[in-house]
């Protein structure tokens, strides 16, 4: 309803794509949007509740229809590989591509995925099944050495290597080649935090603690506090608590409820208590905001 699809992103990091989960219509969003469905090579999950996944058989099926080969991993919590090993089996389907499930646990923090340029953390949060946030966090990639400096003095390519790699180096005469003055200074690493369905519970800020972008859900407005409790949902002023207690740069409010036609109230509500809030909209891309951006 008020034209508001099931909740899928996706995150780019270079040329890496990864799809935060996978709700109905998730691939003609992908093809609406001109993200296409080829480069994601990771999907994460954070629970069986449909809204969050029912997208995902027709996803796996027509990268298997395309005739995919390059492997797919999936991460989600445990019964997602039964439901899709009973789909295949009695489609008679053998997926073109190799499938890797992971499966995720609610046991603190996870990490699940290692990337050169990144890593993919799970966290638990509070909802009326087992449900997973998922974290992303940059890794410092090699150092951009300052090409004057490099003129000045003939360094052996060992030392340019450790230079890069962000070590000093020191040669055999005892000389030492310092990061600091043979580098630029590295760009600020940036992180960003998925929740999705989960109750209010202030304690995810120990996962979240200063993170550059929070999407958070905001299911409900703090009129609604009482329905969003029985149901595992937090409302608007909620979501910003939560960012407020965390040290988050920004929040990304999400997954509102059919009966707020105008969002307009829910952001006004976040914003009394961390006006760096803005509504996630379909089809939008949003930078993660650094400590100097």
């Amino acid at each position: 309803m008020h034209g508001r699809n099931h909740t899928a992103q996706v995150v780019r990091f270079g040329q890496e794509f990864l799809l935060l989960e996978c709700g109905e219509g998730t691939q003609l969003q992908l093809r609406k949007y001109k993200a296409k469905p080829s480069k994601i090579s990771s999907i994460f999950i954070s629970h069986l509740h449909g809204d969050h996944y029912l997208g995902l058989i027709g996803l796996l099926s027509s990268y298997h229809l395309s005739k995919r080969t390059e492997p797919l991993q999936l991460f989600g919590p445990r019964g997602l590989d039964e439901i899709l090993t009973t789909h295949f089996r009695w489609s008679n389907t053998r997926l073109s591509y190799s499938l890797q499930f992971t499966e995720t646990s609610t046991s603190g923090k996870v990490l699940l995925l290692e990337h050169p340029l990144f890593q993919v953390s799970s966290f638990p949060l509070h909802h009326r099944i087992p449900t997973t946030g998922f974290l992303i966090e940059e890794k410092e990639g090699p150092r951009s050495l300052i090409k004057e400096k490099l003129q000045e003095s003939s360094l052996p390519l060992a030392a340019i290597q450790s230079l890069r790699e962000g070590k000093d180096y020191r040669d055999s005469d005892g000389n030492t080649f310092k990061v600091i003055d043979y580098c630029h200074p590295h760009p600020p690493l940036r992180s960003y935090a998925f929740c999705s369905d989960t109750a209010f519970s202030p304690e995810l800020s120990r996962y979240l603690a200063g993170v550059d972008l929070l999407y958070h859900e905001a299911t409900f407005m703090e009129a609604d506090q009482q329905r969003a409790a029985e149901t595992y949902h937090c409302t608007a002023k909620q979501a910003a608590q939560i960012a407020a207690v965390s040290g988050a740069k920004k929040l990304l409010l999400g997954h509102f409820s059919t009966r707020y036609p105008d969002l307009s109230d829910l952001l006004a509500e976040a914003q009394t208590i961390f006006p760096n809030s803005c509504l996630s909209e379909e089809g939008i891309t949003y930078p993660i905001p650094t400590a100097h951006a």
